[in-house]
């Protein structure tokens, strides 16, 4: 997970908007390329290690539906999954993000674990690509579109599919 910074928007930096377009038209080019023309409508996520974390293991619900599962540890700093809608819902979908993330703790004294959730809307989120982000202290965690701020609404807290274990 990104750290976000202060104020309502991460800032995205060259090198950042590089990534999401590579990915972007990656998963574009493979979504076109073996898909039939009936494929559903969908959009990505991309989940990234930051340099305090060691490892993150987290859930997306969408309306209740377990979507994705984003494992990032030492050998996998980056995990970037297509999600599809499903069809005949929308434009709004309700997600909820769940996980454990261990980061070392400052000073260098050992690591720590932290449960992260919350949950929010998507609108209309076919064709975007989000960004999870999580706050400084890893204690929240959502997703965001920076191009397209709008399209998410990010409710802080746990909901209540957070309360399954991970595995």
């Amino acid at each position: 997970m990104s750290e976000r910074v202060q104020g309502n928007i991460p800032p995205v930096l060259s090198s950042g908007r590089f990534r999401r377009s590579i990915c972007g038209l990656l998963a574009l080019a493979g979504f076109s390329a073996s898909a039939p023309l009936a494929r559903a409508a969908g959009f990505t996520v991309v989940d990234g290690r930051s340099a305090q974390e060691v490892s993150e293991t987290s859930r997306l619900y969408l309306d209740g539906r377990l979507v994705a599962t984003f494992r990032l540890g030492p050998d996998r700093d980056e995990d970037v999954q297509q999600i599809s809608l499903p069809s005949g819902s929308g434009p709004d979908y309700h997600y909820s993000l769940c996980g454990e993330i261990t980061i070392r703790k400052p000073g260098g004294s050992g690591t720590e674990t932290h449960v992260v959730s919350s949950s929010g809307i998507l609108h209309a989120p076919e064709g975007h690509v989000f960004d999870a982000y999580g706050d400084a202290g890893f204690t929240d965690f959502f997703l965001l579109d920076p191009d397209s701020p709008q399209t998410t609404e990010h409710r802080p807290g746990k909901p209540g599919m957070c309360d399954s274990p991970i595995s």
